[in-house]
């Protein structure tokens, strides 16, 4: 799908990004987009996509970006940023996350502002979160 304007792509770096890469397709519905391998069973850079979004993410490494991020494993589990994913059927996805293994750190619950969300770690203690509220919608 083709993007015209402004576009946010999340980047994430992952200790074991090929593991990442199906536990994100399984557990969230990412459908990967391309997947560049790297040496020694690395993963040098990945696009996944979700709907018209994308997140970019490729193994922990020393090159002069990468030493700007660890993951959440390094700190004790704590994260800076957290992206916060539209989901249409809350409730399946959320089910389908718990099934494979996210560990829920917010339970499912109705908001105040609209609509159902759930925050959790994935398999290296990345935060996500998932919501039916759309603050583009009416």
């Amino acid at each position: 799908m083709k993007q015209n304007g402004s576009v946010i792509i999340p980047t994430i770096q992952y200790k074991e990004a090929s593991k990442a890469i199906e536990w994100l397709c399984n557990a969230f519905g990412f459908k990967k987009h391309l997947v560049v391998p790297g040496e020694n069973e690395t993963i040098r850079h990945a696009q996944l996509t979700f709907g018209n979004a994308m997140i970019m993410l490729g193994t922990e490494n020393d090159s002069e970006y990468g030493k700007l991020l660890r993951t959440p494993v390094e700190f004790n589990q704590l994260n800076t940023q957290a992206p916060y994913i539209i989901i249409e059927n809350i409730d399946e996805h959320y089910k389908k996350a718990v099934q494979e293994g996210a560990k829920i750190v917010i339970d499912i619950k109705d908001e105040n502002y609209g609509g159902r969300s759930y925050t959790c770690r994935d398999i290296e203690g990345h935060i996500w979160n998932f919501g039916s509220y759309n603050p583009w919608g009416s």
